[in-house]
């Protein structure tokens, strides 16, 4: 089987596969034969992601789904059906120094990204092919901080952590994280362009490879753990040499 039909005949849940990282895994499989399932809160991007996929060798669909919500979760994982893979990239995770972030956005950052990645492993484990796969999104701030990334590097240390423990509790299903360094996605919309352009190129000049990441280079990674059936329990940098450097 090559790699343009490598999951045909395979079912993928992509959480958060309307932008960024989570659009550029869903692209991925499609284009190798996926049945994929997008699911996001908005509507109006689920619309746009899934028309941008349209005429891949796989179908794509898009769910909506706020993964900070139990009961949508819930409701989600009775009427979703099976999956062969689940790919946990949505997070809305406001950052700021532990002095002066509010604890509203500090609690909001850790039920996004943390339990909302717990929520969808409980929800939709079951629903999991056990040859299958589950992976989580975490980030290398885990293990290197900044001097404004203390609440980040708690959140990254403990969805490495869980998938550690899933593995375990899940086995034969297998499950991984990605840590991604910084990456030029919609994230860093909000920021003004020269801020932007300026926090880019000093990444650059800083990591070893000489350039930041893109989306495209976190979803090479996401189907290598896809596919690769004796990988599991594992935390996957992909980050230009961010925690060396």
């Amino acid at each position: 089987m090559g790699p343009e039909n490598a999951y045909t005949d395979r079912r993928v849940l992509v959480v958060g596969g309307s932008s960024g990282v989570g659009l550029a895994a869903a692209r991925e499989f499609a284009a190798r034969g996926a049945e994929t399932v997008l699911a996001s809160r908005s509507r109006d991007r689920l619309e746009a992601a899934a028309a941008e996929l349209a005429g891949l060798p796989g179908p794509v669909t898009g769910l909506e789904l706020d993964i900070r919500s139990d009961e949508q979760v819930e409701r989600f994982a009775a009427a979703a059906g099976k999956f062969d893979h689940v790919v946990v990239s949505a997070a809305r995770t406001p950052t700021g120094r532990v002095d002066t972030l509010p604890l509203a956005d500090a609690y909001s950052a850790m039920d996004s990204k943390f339990w909302g990645s717990y929520r969808i492993a409980r929800g939709l484990g079951g629903s999991i092919s056990p040859a299958g796969s589950l992976t989580l999104i975490a980030g290398y701030l885990s293990r290197r901080p900044t001097r404004a990334s203390a609440l980040q590097s708690a959140i990254n240390a403990a969805i490495e952590a869980l998938v550690r423990g899933l593995a375990l509790e899940y086995a034969p299903l297998r499950v991984n994280a990605v840590s991604p360094g910084l990456l030029a996605t919609p994230h860093w919309d909000g920021m003004a362009a020269e801020d932007r352009d300026r926090m880019y190129q000093a990444a650059a000049d800083r990591l070893p490879v000489q350039r930041v990441g893109h989306a495209e280079d976190i979803a090479q990674a996401v189907l290598f753990l896809a596919g690769n059936g004796y990988t599991t329990g594992s935390t996957l940098f992909v980050d230009g040499g961010g925690r060396i450097a």
